[in-house]
């Protein structure tokens, strides 16, 4: 099960200064190509004992800052952030034969932006917030589908669902950012951001 990657070479010159800049340029390719759900990424996570695990989730914001998911903070990913808030992202964009890995710490966003993001959900991604307790075990779909049935009646379609107070944004402010283009011969482009006190530094890696 062996594909070549045909691409153009990246080179460090027709990088952005800023990574995050080169990252807004490749998620907009990512999305002028008609990927399913550019914003997917992989979100990696770790006890303080450094068991590791990952899972899927949507990017919802990204700027200078870093980049922003939203989860219930009593979920596994976030139950293991607060041990330990060390984190790598993974962005597989496979048909154009590129990812992007970032690494960096998670930390809550203010409630404000939290509330900001809720309201702009649907009404009933709202209502699927309160009605899962993320990562907990429960009996039986019956009883996932009985909870939302009931918030549903509670807060019928056009009125204000309240932000549930156990949820809301996680912020990943970078460290590095690798850039990884696919090539013939395995002959893949690594090009990796590296924070260097204030400043960005570009280097490249073996593939």
């Amino acid at each position: 099960m062996r594909k070549q990657y045909r691409s153009e070479i990246v080179e460090e010159a027709a990088l952005a200064e800023e990574p995050m800049a080169q990252f807004a340029r490749w998620f907009q390719e990512a999305a002028d190509s008609d990927l399913f759900e550019p914003n997917a990424m992989v979100v990696s996570t770790a006890t303080s004992d450094g068991r590791p695990s990952s899972r899927t989730v949507l990017l919802k914001q990204f700027d200078s800052r870093g980049f922003v998911f939203f989860t219930n903070y009593g979920s596994r990913k976030a139950r293991e952030i607060d041990e330990n808030p060390f984190v790598s992202l993974l962005f597989p964009w496979h048909p154009i034969a590129r990812q992007v890995i970032v690494t960096g710490r998670a930390a809550r966003i203010g409630r404000d932006e939290t509330a900001a993001y809720f309201r702009s959900r649907p009404h009933g991604s709202q209502l699927g917030a309160w009605a899962s307790e993320q990562s907990r075990v429960i009996a039986s779909r019956a009883e996932l589908d009985r909870r939302y049935a009931e918030l549903a009646e509670r807060y019928p379609e056009g009125e204000q669902v309240p932000v549930p107070p156990e949820w809301g944004g996680l912020r990943v402010v970078p460290d590095a950012l690798e850039f990884w283009q696919g090539h013939e011969n395995r002959l893949h482009d690594r090009l990796r951001y590296v924070l260097d006190g204030d400043e960005w530094r570009v280097e490249r890696l073996c593939p």
